[in-house]
C-alpha cells in the first residue's frame, strides 16, 4: 500500500510497540550485544542480534543457544543485560515524532496502549524514564498473553482491555514479527522499520512509513474528518 495515502477510517484505538518504535532502544541493545560478545571473545555477527528483533525472550534465548550453545548463550545474555540495565537507568532516547503523535491521539481522545515483548514491569520502567508512561491506558508485556508475537494474542488482549473491536485498531510497529501479530489479530498495521527492513511483500492492512512523523500525517486526516 502507498505510504502517502491517508487512513480510511477513524481508529477506535492505537496500539504501540515499544522497543525500536517509541524508544531508540534497538541500537542501544545492539551495542550491548556487541560489547558482551567482545568481552567473552565470542564470534557472533550482527545478523544474529537483528534476527531477535520483535521476538520474545524465550524465542531469542533459543536462537542464541542454537548458534553458540547453552553455556555461552547464558553468559552473553547475562553480560548484555547488565550493560543494558545501565543504559535503561540513564534513559533510552525517544524516537522522533513520538510525542507529537501521542499529543494528536490524546487531543482526539483515541485510546492508546503499549504492546511489547518486554516483560511488563521492565517496560513500565523504560516508559516512565522516557516520560511516556502517562500517555498510555495500559501496557501489555511479553508474559501477559498466552503466546507472544508473532502470534496475535498480545494485540487481542490489548483490544479486549481497552474495550474496542480488534478490527478497528491501528498498530504501530517496527518489526516484521510485530506486523505479523497485528495482521493476524485482524488489525491494521503501520510499520516504521528501524534496524531491520520491512518485508518486501505488504499484505492488505499493512503500510510502511519512514518515521512516526509520517505515521502521524497518515492518521491525522482520518481523525479530523470524523469530527
Amino acid at each position: 500500500m502507498s505510504a502517502s495515502a491517508t487512513l480510511e477510517f477513524r481508529p477506535a484505538a492505537v496500539l504501540f510497540d515499544m522497543d525500536g518504535l517509541l524508544l531508540d532502544s534497538e541500537r542501544a541493545l545492539l551495542a550491548c550485544w556487541r560489547e558482551a560478545a567482545r568481552g567473552l571473545q565470542a564470534s557472533v555477527d550482527d545478523g544474529v542480534w537483528l534476527s531477535m528483533i520483535g521476538l520474545s525472550d524465550k524465542v531469542c534465548d533459543q536462537l542464541l543457544q542454537d548458534r553458540v550453545g547453552i553455556s555461552l548463550a547464558h553468559a552473553l545474555r547475562e553480560r548484555c543485560h547488565a550493560l543494558y540495565d545501565l543504559r535503561v537507568i540513564a534513559g533510552i532516547p525517544v524516537k522522533p515524532g513520538a510525542f507529537e503523535l501521542l499529543a494528536l491521539l490524546q487531543q482526539h481522545r483515541v485510546p492508546r496502549a503499549v504492546v511489547t515483548s518486554t516483560w511488563r514491569e521492565r517496560a513500565r520502567q523504560k516508559l516512565a524514564a522516557a516520560e511516556l508512561l502517562g500517555h498510555f491506558g495500559d501496557v501489555i508485556g511479553g508474559r501477559d498473553a498466552p503466546r507472544p508475537k508473532p502470534a496475535p494474542d498480545p494485540y487481542l488482549l490489548a483490544a479486549e482491555r481497552l474495550g474496542v473491536p480488534a478490527r478497528d485498531c491501528v498498530v504501530l510497529e517496527d518489526s516484521n514479527a510485530g506486523v505479523q501479530a497485528a495482521l493476524a489479530a485482524g488489525m491494521h498495521a503501520i510499520q516504521v522499520p528501524d534496524l531491520a527492513p520491512a518485508d518486501a511483500v505488504q499484505l492488505p492492512g499493512h503500510r510502511v512509513v519512514a518515521s512516526l512523523h509520517e505515521a502521524r500525517r497518515l492518521i491525522e486526516p482520518a481523525l479530523r474528518s470524523a469530527q
